[in-house]
């Protein structure tokens, strides 16, 4: 009998290693060193700005592209979308 898909992955810093009834039944995921918890994925309030900033850079972009803007249009676009909103995400 084999004993595939029975064990999970040994965290290498020594921690536990549990089974996968045991990991239901306790009710916890064992984690990689160095990955994210979900509270550290939270956005502040200078990244909710800043995507707004950018969503409406996007909206006044595609307003002026609407009334024939082939100039001031594309730039609001592209620092929208390749400059704002990236920045929004990755900042702290």
């Amino acid at each position: 009998m084999s004993s595939y898909g029975t064990r999970c992955l040994c965290v290498p810093d020594g921690g536990d290693s549990l089974t996968m009834k045991e990991t239901k039944k306790k009710g916890r995921i064992p984690r990689e060193p160095g990955g994210l918890e979900p509270r550290d994925l939270a956005f502040t309030r200078k990244n909710y700005i800043l995507l707004a900033a950018g969503l409406a850079l996007i909206t006044a972009g595609y307003l002026l592209l609407a009334r024939g803007s082939i100039t001031l249009a594309p730039i609001l676009l592209i620092l929208g979308y390749c400059v704002i909103i990236p920045i929004a995400i990755v900042i702290r």
